[in-house]
């Protein structure tokens, strides 16, 4: 499926533009990392603690960084948020919410519950290509993280 040494995505949308926009600003930043799609909050947690339909998943496969929309069906954005940082497993992984919500509560119950970064999705279609091109070349290309080995063997 994929190689163990490639930095995957989690994009957890519900917005099928939104996403498509995504995908195409990765490839145009030539950014061929693997980028799973989740649709909802509820399958992000299955994905990431591999229960329901992704409890077959190769475990090896660990997301280098979590894209995250607030606003999602089933579960939202910052109950996955406090999820994830309240399990051993996903605690120091990171996660950007990638978000149309303009609610300061938003920003700041993110920042609370240990999001890394909060950006805004720009309405304008070259803006927010650019925003999803920096993102990918920090998160993928120059941010250093711990081997997944090394965070289990911690927890």
């Amino acid at each position: 499926m994929y190689e163990l040494s490639q930095r995957v995505v989690l994009l957890v949308e519900d917005n099928a533009d939104d996403e498509l926009m995504t995908l195409r600003a990765f490839r145009r930043s030539n950014l061929h990392n693997p980028v799973v799609v989740v649709r909802d909050g509820a399958e992000a947690l299955d994905y990431l603690f591999m229960q329901g339909r992704h409890a077959d998943r190769d475990p090896s496969i660990w997301p280098q960084v979590v894209l995250l929309d607030l606003h999602l069906p089933r579960i939202d954005g910052l109950e996955v948020l406090r999820r994830i940082r309240a399990h051993e497993k996903t605690r120091t992984l990171p996660v950007v919410i990638l978000t149309s919500s303009n609610e300061e509560r938003d920003l700041v119950e993110g920042y609370q519950l240990g999001v890394n970064s909060f950006v805004h999705k720009p309405v304008d279609v070259t803006a927010f290509f650019e925003a999803v091109r920096q993102l990918g070349m920090y998160w993928l290309l120059l941010n250093e993280m711990p081997s997944a080995a090394s965070v289990r063997k911690s927890a």
